[in-house]
């Protein structure tokens, strides 16, 4: 099979702009670890724009995935802004369960490209660890570092006994194959997670957020579910 030249690979999946070696048998883009927590307050990336204080944030993309397309599209053009913040985690786009296995290692491979490609650039990024059910332990922890911190979501993964399951079966695997420092926990710890308390450090959620603005100032919210989350997962 010939080589495809760099007019042929033009706009085609960034390969034009950066080609990393990869990693286990889908050539996955490694991502170098992180050993301290930044003291930071996270916001999503659909307030990176109007951030005033960058330098006081931290970025994460749990966020419906329409919200962050944008970024696998013009790389670059994002690049700059997030170096001002502490650190930026990985961009998780969706693994869901019920996605065919090809997208899903897709886009772990686009999760992973952009990190390393950040990374070259001199952003902190945190690796966002992320899987659906046992099918993606074939890939899903590919290219992620070793003894890091690193970023899960428990969103919406405890609605049923089954996804509940499947998370619980992830997070084993991760804290087997990953040994993470700390991680970064983004949504409700379950009970069966809390023997490794001392190495979590939770990410509120915008409704958790939300009702700890109203309760300081005397207000009900009135609100809760995952309906209330602007866009955030």
């Amino acid at each position: 099979m010939r080589k495809q030249t760099y007019r042929a690979t033009r706009g085609y999946e960034n390969l034009q702009k950066l080609q990393f070696w990869g990693v286990g048998h889908y050539g996955i883009p490694q991502i170098a670890p992180v050993y301290d927590v930044p003291d930071t307050t996270w916001i999503g990336f659909n307030y990176v724009r109007g951030c005033e204080d960058p330098e006081e944030h931290g970025v994460h993309f749990f966020l419906d995935d329409y919200q962050f397309q944008r970024i696998w599209a013009e790389p670059d053009r994002y690049t700059e802004r997030l170096r001002q913040f502490r650190a930026v985690l990985s961009p998780d786009f969706s693994p869901y369960a019920n996605f065919p296995l090809a997208i899903q290692i897709y886009n772990h491979y686009r999760k992973h490209w952009l990190a390393a490609y950040w990374q070259t650039k001199g952003v902190t990024v945190i690796p966002t660890v992320t899987w659906s059910d046992r099918r993606s332990f074939e890939f899903c922890f590919d290219g992620e570092p070793i003894k890091s911190v690193v970023a899960i979501s428990s969103v919406s993964t405890q609605t049923t006994d089954e996804y509940k399951q499947w998370f619980l079966d992830g997070y084993e695997e991760m804290m087997k194959r990953l040994m993470p420092e700390r991680i970064l926990w983004r949504g409700t710890v379950p009970p069966e997670c809390e023997t490794d308390r001392d190495r979590i450090v939770e990410i509120p959620t915008f409704t958790a957020r939300f009702d700890a603005m109203r309760k300081k100032d005397g207000k009900d919210t009135g609100i809760g579910g995952h309906d209330a989350h602007d866009g955030e997962r």
